[in-house]
């Protein structure tokens, strides 16, 4: 369906070659150039107005969810495993904020910088990196997440959950 022409890595050119020496075909320079230094170096950066807007965005809720799509149409698995377990777990929807980084690119690569973690969905419970995916499930399945989410009061509460149902009445 899709050609691609296969390089091997020896042949390809890296920015972390600086770091990571890899084995060079005599016609590859010995030290990458200093374009390809800096290019690592502004991917490395997260900018301030960047940082400032996940600070915000990480500040909105108690509960906040950097996910591929929205929690009513999650555009990968991951993204719908994460949101099933916080509901699985019964957050409260007003403590809850979810932002959809397929709709910023900045915020897409930026908020991989800022957890330093490579992956998408990213869990923060009060302003506190939790991880990804594999985390919240794992703490889903342990009882650990219910612990956390009780300990900061982000649950929906009996009544809550009762008035809610007499208001959709």
């Amino acid at each position: 369906m899709f050609a691609r022409t296969i390089i091997s890595k020896a042949a390809r050119p890296t920015a972390f070659s600086a770091i990571r020496p890899i084995v060079r075909p005599s016609f590859a320079p010995a030290t990458p150039s200093p374009f390809l230094l800096s290019l690592a170096a502004q991917r490395r950066l997260l900018s301030d107005g960047v940082r400032q807007a996940i600070d915000k965005a990480v500040g909105s809720a108690p509960v906040v969810l950097f996910m591929k799509g929205t929690p009513e149409t999650p555009q990968c698995g991951f993204s719908r495993a994460s949101i099933q377990v916080l509901g699985l777990q019964g957050v409260n929807p007003e403590k809850f904020a979810a932002y959809n980084v397929l709709e910023d690119q900045d915020l897409r690569e930026g908020i991989k910088e800022y957890s330093d973690w490579p992956t998408i969905p990213q869990l923060y419970i009060d302003k506190e990196f939790v991880g990804g995916c594999d985390i919240i499930v794992s703490m889903h399945q342990n009882g650990e997440l219910a612990k956390v989410l009780e300990e900061k009061g982000v649950l929906v509460k009996e009544g809550d959950a009762a008035e809610g149902e007499k208001k959709q009445e």
